[in-house]
């Protein structure tokens, strides 16, 4: 079935085109075994509920879209501010599809495609492992930025940080504090994007310094809340207690992860970083003005932004482009983390 409508979802469910709005909208009055039904009806035939995808059928074929996966991110919010003014600087319109977790967004920019003609796709987030079979199927070029991805082939390129390798560098910094007991709270155990490279190098640090890996000191996201969000750093940190393991040091692949971590330290009566020390990933404004301020990796997003619409022209020019542009992080040492003494660790 070819571009299928709300109202054909509606016909192969049986149900009424209000119930299956309600379904894609999480209104809670509607049954859950009926929600199912739609949801998977919705993934089967590839429907794009979302309006501005919709309404991409009106707009002419100078348009970019811009797929992100994770908006709850705080990380993707100042980058989306620098695509949208990029891309309408040189005269292109600018379209912000926001992609479901469940959803696979190489299905999505298809539909997209099919729905009205592209010059490119910006993928904001989401899996590193794209099979190569679906990419293929998009005939306009397209930027992975924030994940690296060595493995693809095709009209694309990458733009990222090492995120193995600046992950491994904090855990580095973390064990020279004297940490050797160090709790990560992760992305969940199916991620195949950031997080997964994230836990990588904290594995590997592990390694480098003889450090024996404690798999009970990974604590995994799980599905109901959002992965980069505070919410989930307090409830992973809330599970990492109830525990009762060992540990001096916290270090939550993201910002927003390690504030809600501190916020559950300080419910438990503990205190940041006299009794644990916690660091991040990202460099969000608001790990510097949080108290205590947290140690973390920088990434440069104002710059990471400019260089994905810069080759996304580039590539729409059928100019040669670097594959893989790698940006170098920075790390920030904060208030919340600390050196502690032989006897501690």
């Amino acid at each position: 079935m070819d571009q299928i409508t709300i109202k054909d979802v509606a016909r192969l469910c049986g149900v009424g085109v209000s119930t299956v709005s309600r379904a894609i909208n999480n209104h809670p009055d509607i049954n859950e075994e009926t929600r199912q039904k739609i949801m998977d009806t919705i993934r089967q035939y590839n429907y794009v509920p979302n309006n501005s995808a919709r309404n991409l059928k009106r707009s002419d074929s100078r348009t970019i879209a811009v797929l992100i996966k994770g908006i709850s991110n705080p990380f993707f919010a100042d980058m989306i501010q620098v695509f949208e003014r990029e891309i309408k600087k040189r005269k292109y319109s600018f379209v912000l599809q926001h992609v479901e977790e469940f959803e696979d967004e190489a299905d999505v920019a298809i539909q997209l495609e099919k729905e009205k003609k592209l010059k490119g796709i910006v993928f904001l987030g989401g899996l590193s492992s794209h099979r190569q079979e679906k990419l293929e199927q998009l005939k306009v070029p397209f930027v992975i930025s924030t994940v690296d991805d060595e493995k693809l082939s095709g009209n694309y390129t990458t733009v990222s940080v090492d995120n193995e390798k600046e992950s491994c560098r904090m855990v580095d910094y973390l064990i020279s504090c004297g940490h050797k007991k160090i709790a990560l709270l992760s992305a969940g155990k199916q991620d195949a994007s950031i997080g997964k490279l994230r836990f990588e190098g904290y594995r590997k640090a592990l390694e480098e310094h003889g450090i024996p890996y404690d798999e009970e000191l990974v604590i995994w996201s799980h599905e109901g809340l959002p992965t980069y969000s505070m919410e989930n750093g307090y409830a992973l940190t809330r599970e990492l207690l109830e525990t009762g393991k060992k540990f001096t040091c916290i270090y939550a692949v993201s910002d927003s992860i390690a504030i809600g971590a501190c916020k559950a330290l300080f419910d438990a009566g503990k205190r940041v970083p006299d009794d644990y020390s916690v660091a991040g990933f990202d460099g969000l404004p608001i790990a510097a003005y949080y108290e205590p301020s947290i140690t973390t990796i920088r990434q440069p997003r104002k710059e990471m932004a400019e260089a994905t619409i810069r080759l996304m022209f580039d590539l729409i020019k059928n100019k040669p482009v670097e594959k893989r542009q790698l940006f170098d992080g920075n790390l920030i040492e904060g208030q919340s983390t600390k050196r502690i003494l032989e006897e501690w660790k």
